[in-house]
C-alpha cells in the first residue's frame, strides 16, 4: 500500500529568488565598489547599527566581562566535545605516499585554507553555538586567520555570549556585520582584513544568496535554506516527547518543515492532537515561527513497514534525522540521506545544535542526498604530488606518449619523449599506439626542432 498523508504541507519552502537574487547582487556591486563605508552604510539601514565594524580588543573584553560565569561554563562544555569531535574528525584523514610503480611515486597532502569567515545568525535568535561550530573547526583544521562576524543590535552591538565563543573557539577577529554586508565585507577583504578564501555558516535567505554569488570567487561550506527535521517513529515511540522535538525544530523559522514518518497510525493521530498545546505554550515570537512552520509545512506520514519508512525519509533526505524506534542498529546500517542523524529517544535534535560535538551547519533541501555539514575538512584542501626515479619515469612516459598521441595531443607527448631521451639516450621505445617494433625517440623530437644534451647521472 502507498504512504499515506495524515497531514500534507500546503507550501514548500522556497522563498521570493527572484527579488532576492537582485537585492543582493546590487548590495554586493556596491560594497565591492565602494569598500567599507558602503557596508557600514548597510549596518545602518538593515541593524540600525553605527558603531565601528571591527571589535578592538577594549570592545571585546567588556563583552566577555557581561557574560554570566554559568553560560561561560556551559560554552567551555560544548566547546570541548565540537573540539573533540573536530580533532576526531581530522585525525580520520591522513597524509600519505604511495610507490605506485617501482620508482613512480604519488602523495597526498592536507592544507589549510589560509583565511577563512564565520557567519554567525544573530538577528531573530542569537545563534551562540554557530559561533563554535564555525570557528572551531576551522580552527583545528589549521586556518592561519579567522574572522568571525555577527550582527549587531544597535545599542548594544553584538551578543557578548556569541563574542566570549567566537573568542574561545580562536577567532582572530569579530566583525560587528550581519547579513549581505558582514559576508561581503569578508569576501572582499573589508577593514584592512585579509579576504577569506571560504566563508561558512548559516543564515538567512539573503546570506544563503550572497554565498551562492560568491561561490567560485571564495569557497563555501553549502547554499542552505530553510532548517528542516524529521521523526522516525514507531509504536514504541512517546508522543509527547516526538510532539516537543517538532516544535523544537518549527520555531526557527515560520518556513521551517518538520516532518514525522511513523507505521502507527495511533502514534500519528496523538501528536497531531498535542502539537497545538505544545506550540502555544511557546514564547511569541517562537510561538509564530512554530504555527506558521506547522501549518503550512508539517507533514505526519503513514507507512505499513520500517523499510518504506526508512524509502520515505530517503527520498526527503532530511536535514536532521531523528530514530525513535526499536532496533536503532539496522536504522543507522539501512538510512542514507541525512546531515545528522539522531538514534533514540536518549538524544534530540536541541543536543546536536547546541552542544554535543557534531557540527549543526548541515545541508538543507534534500541536498543530504549528496554532501553532509560542515567539517573540519571543509577547510582543507586534499591535494596530490608525485616523484619518481629516472628508472620509474620510463614505463609513465611511454604510456604518456602513446595515450597523448591517440588524444591527439602531441605536445603532451613531446613532454615525455624529451625525458625518455635525455634519461635512455640509447633505447627504443614504442611511442606512437599503432608502433610494435620500437622506433627511436630522436623522430618524434627532430620533428618538432627538439635538442637535447647528454645524458646526465641518473637519479
Amino acid at each position: 500500500m502507498p504512504i499515506r498523508y495524515l497531514k500534507k504541507a500546503t507550501k514548500t519552502a522556497q522563498s521570493d529568488s527572484k527579488s532576492v537574487n537582485h537585492t543582493v547582487e546590487q548590495i554586493l556591486d556596491e560594497i565591492e565598489t565602494g569598500g567599507d563605508q558602503i557596508a557600514l552604510n548597510y549596518a545602518q539601514k538593515f541593524d540600525s547599527y553605527a558603531g565601528p565594524a571591527l571589535m578592538d580588543e577594549h570592545a571585546i573584553l567588556d563583552a566577555i566581562s557581561r557574560v554570566p560565569e554559568k553560560v561561560k561554563r556551559d560554552i567551555d562544555f560544548a566547546h570541548q566535545n565540537i573540539e573533540r569531535f573536530a580533532i576526531a574528525q581530522k585525525n580520520a584523514m591522513s597524509e600519505f605516499e604511495i610507490e605506485v610503480q617501482p620508482g613512480l611515486f604519488a602523495g597526498q597532502r592536507m592544507i589549510p585554507v589560509n583565511a577563512a569567515g564565520c557567519y554567525i545568525p544573530g538577528g531573530r535568535y542569537s545563534h551562540i553555538a554557530s559561533a563554535l561550530m564555525t570557528v572551531t573547526t576551522a580552527k583545528v583544521a589549521g586556518v592561519k586567520h579567522i574572522t568571525a562576524c555577527s550582527p549587531a543590535h544597535p545599542k548594544h552591538g553584538i551578543h557578548p555570549a556569541i563574542v566570549y565563543a567566537a573568542t574561545k573557539a580562536g577567532a582572530h577577529n569579530i566583525l560587528a556585520l550581519g547579513g549581505v554586508q558582514g559576508v561581503a565585507s569578508m569576501a572582499f577583504g573589508l577593514f584592512n582584513l585579509p579576504a577569506v578564501d571560504i566563508i561558512v555558516g548559516p543564515g538567512n535567505q539573503f546570506v544563503a544568496e550572497a554565498k551562492r554569488q560568491l561561490f567560485g570567487r571564495v569557497g563555501i561550506d553549502m547554499i542552505a535554506g530553510p532548517t528542516d527535521s524529521l521523526i522516525l517513529a514507531d509504536n514504541t515511540a512517546d508522543p509527547v516527547i516526538i510532539a516537543a522535538d517538532l516544535v523544537s525544530q518549527a520555531e526557527h523559522g515560520y518556513n521551517s518543515p518538520v516532518w514525522l514518518v511513523t507505521n502507527d497510525r495511533d502514534l500519528a493521530l496523538r501528536v497531531i492532537q498535542l502539537m497545538p498545546d505544545q506550540i502555544s505554550n511557546l514564547p511569541d515570537v517562537n510561538r509564530k515561527n512554530a504555527e506558521s512552520a506547522w501549518r503550512d509545512y508539517g507533514e505526519v506520514i503513514l507507512c505499513d513497514t520500517v523499510e518504506e519508512m526508512a524509502q520515505t525519509s530517503d527520498e526527503y533526505a532530511p536535514e536532521h534525522l531523528t530514530v525513535q524506534a526499536d532496533n536503532l542498529h539496522w536504522w543507522l546500517s539501512r538510512l542514507t540521506c541525512y546531515g545528522s542523524l539522531f538514534l533514540g529517544e536518549e538524544t534530540t535534535v536541541a543536543f546536536g545544535d547546541k552542544a554535543t560535538g557534531t557540527n549543526h551547519v548541515l545541508p538543507t533541501s534534500r541536498s543530504a542526498r549528496y554532501t553532509g555539514g560542515l567539517s573540519v575538512h571543509k577547510y582543507m584542501k586534499l591535494v596530490t604530488y608525485q616523484r619518481a626515479t629516472r628508472a620509474g619515469s620510463q614505463g609513465v612516459a611511454q604510456a604518456t606518449a602513446r595515450i597523448s598521441r591517440m588524444e591527439g595531443m602531441e605536445g603532451h607527448a613531446r613532454a615525455a619523449d624529451i625525458r625518455l631521451k635525455k634519461y635512455f639516450p640509447d633505447k627504443r621505445f614504442e611511442l606512437h599506439p599503432n608502433d610494435d617494433h620500437g622506433s627511436s625517440v630522436d623522430s618524434s623530437l627532430s620533428s618538432a626542432g627538439v635538442s637535447v644534451g647528454p645524458a646526465t647521472s641518473s637519479a
